[in-house]
């Protein structure tokens, strides 16, 4: 089953949203309880959230972010993950396994963690987080991490810890990162910048904020019908010779070969 490409972020408190959210064509709905939420209506939020699970189908994609372990909310926020609805959490500040572990452990079967790296703790645990088991996939909080280490707000700050998310991932055999959100919501420029920015360092999905990012996104992260040419060029010169061959004056070996693969694999069904 192919992970999502857009999880579209969606106020805990704000129920009308939600099926709305669902119908935008977004491959993963998540339901927040930490930063859209007020602290004075996180309770409401919660209630808000089961009874509209409690009233809707059950459906695969919703996802909820809780608040982080050093809030007053979070474990009150653990009971609403039991509900039989939600197929998976966004945890915030992951900064280390025995967290994952602790959340997992009231999920209902098949549920998944997603932990979003956004502190400096966190950047010094990606490791163990990505290897933690429910771990779906790691996403990148970049404006949190930002925060957290006082970045000047100069995209280069970024690039390394963007690395080594994406490194650990690979090496805990995960897909690959969910890029950190775009503000500015009605910019399809900025967006483009961000998720090239993204895709350069193995990011292969992204949060969203507003549903009219998640089209967007979605033919973003598409491969071009120039690279969709070239990858079947490819396979179908290798298939058909016995020896070594050439596409575009490029020999195709093996790494040829699987880069090929994987953007057909990113090719819309």
């Amino acid at each position: 089953m192919a992970l999502p490409l857009t999880y579209l972020f969606v106020p805990g408190n704000r129920p009308d949203r939600f099926d709305k959210a669902l119908g935008s064509g977004a491959d993963a709905v998540i339901l927040d309880l930490e930063d859209a939420v007020d602290p004075a209506a996180k309770d409401d939020a919660r209630a808000m959230i089961r009874a509209w699970l409690d009233a809707a189908p059950r459906d695969g994609r919703v996802l909820v972010r809780i608040n982080d372990g050093g809030t007053p909310w979070f474990t009150d926020d653990l009971s609403l993950l039991r509900h039989a609805g939600i197929s998976g959490v966004v945890l915030p500040k992951a900064e280390e396994a025995a967290q994952i572990a602790r959340v997992a452990g009231v999920l209902a079967p098949g549920g998944v963690v997603v932990p979003l790296i956004e502190t400096a703790r966190g950047l010094r645990a990606v490791d163990a987080i990505a290897a933690a088991e429910r771990v779906q996939r790691l996403a990148f909080g970049t404006l949190d991490f930002a925060v957290d280490l006082d970045l000047s707000g100069d995209e280069r700050g970024l690039g390394p810890p963007a690395m080594a998310i994406a490194v650990a991932s690979r090496c805990a055999g995960r897909a690959g990162p969910v890029a950190g959100v775009t503000p500015e919501i009605g910019d399809e420029a900025a967006l483009a910048r961000d998720l090239a920015w993204a895709r350069a360092f193995g990011f292969t999905a992204k949060l969203c904020i507003h549903p009219r990012q998640v089209d967007a996104v979605r033919r973003a992260l598409a491969p071009s019908d120039q690279e969709l040419d070239w990858a079947r060029r490819v396979l179908a010169a290798a298939g058909s010779a016995a020896g070594a061959v050439q596409v575009d004056g490029r020999m195709v070996d093996r790494p040829v070969l699987l880069k090929a693969q994987s953007i057909l694999d990113r090719a819309p069904n």
